[in-house]
């Protein structure tokens, strides 16, 4: 069996497996287009712990971002103009660097804040990281349940629950159809959700090495130079957090990730499901083809 992951677009889905990977997604009209591609097997050098983690992120997003063009240029009417490519890429770096001024800057900078009232704050490594990590996974927190009120992306969440849902199957062996992947839960512990809060977490450890005695712009530039180095030890967290799954000791550090999937992968309708069912079958025959 293979490993199979995913992402939700608008109006559809995204699979990706070891050799491949395709996009399902709905029209105005109810056809389901497909969009598939054959995927180049990675350097033996970033298969590595660590420099796996970082590829991963990297080849993620550069297939999410060709999965949303796919997506926006079939989801629309045709009198409705969708986004080029070029507005995708701009609006893809915009939110890169709001992402980094929300996450980065701004928790470090409150936290810094904190430290002048309270001594014992910039006084002591540990506790400022402490700090500054509670405060970015609240923000994280009231980022993603801002989002979830706006209409569109609750349908986006809809599409990442079916996702799921169609993996779970899968992973189960059961037979994809509608009525099976139903049963599944919308949750997965190898979600991207569960992801970025190991990220706010691991990042908490990771940071406390950064020299007390810096000043802030050091202190930001570093945190910068360090997410390669964080994403790549979350990603290898996240990946025994899904071997280990039935150890009860996993099953603890896992729940957080879990709990905060109710906010972005909710319960689809079955033609969700089918449009999920429906890319998974494309990157699974894709997969067979490219191991013939």
């Amino acid at each position: 069996m293979k490993n199979i992951g995913g992402q939700a677009v608008i109006e559809g889905v995204m699979m990706k497996s070891p050799k491949g990977w395709t996009v399902a997604v709905r029209d105005t009209k109810g056809y389901i287009h497909v969009k598939r591609e054959a995927l180049s097997e990675l350097p033996k050098l970033l298969k590595v712990p660590m420099l796996r983690g970082v590829a991963a992120l990297f080849h993620a997003l550069f297939l999410g971002v060709k999965a949303i063009e796919f997506s926006a240029s079939k989801a629309y009417d045709e009198d409705e103009k969708p986004m080029s490519p070029l507005t995708i890429s701009l609006t893809m770096g915009f939110a890169f660097v709001i992402g980094i001024a929300l996450f980065v800057l701004l928790p470090l900078y409150a936290t810094k804040l904190i430290g002048i009232v309270i001594a014992s704050v910039s006084e002591n490594s540990f506790l400022f990281n402490l700090i500054d990590g509670i405060i970015r996974v609240l923000i994280f927190l009231l980022y993603v349940m801002a989002i979830g009120l706006w209409k569109e992306m609750r349908r986006i969440f809809e599409y990442h629950g079916a996702e799921h849902k169609v993996i779970h199957a899968y992973e189960d062996g059961q037979e994809l159809n509608v009525e099976n992947v139903k049963r599944f839960s919308p949750h997965h512990p190898r979600c991207g959700t569960s992801f970025l809060l190991i990220v706010m977490v691991t990042s908490i450890f990771v940071f406390s090495f950064i020299p007390q005695s810096w000043v802030f712009i050091y202190k930001f530039l570093s945190r910068l130079i360090l997410i390669p180095v964080v994403a790549g030890l979350s990603y290898e967290i996240l990946k025994l957090s899904a071997r280990m799954k039935d150890n009860p000791i996993i099953n603890l550090m896992i729940m957080p990730g879990l709990l905060l999937q109710r906010l972005t992968a909710h319960d689809p309708d079955d033609r969700q499901i089918e449009v999920a069912i429906t890319a998974l079958k494309e990157v699974l025959k894709l997969e067979a083809e490219n191991a013939a």
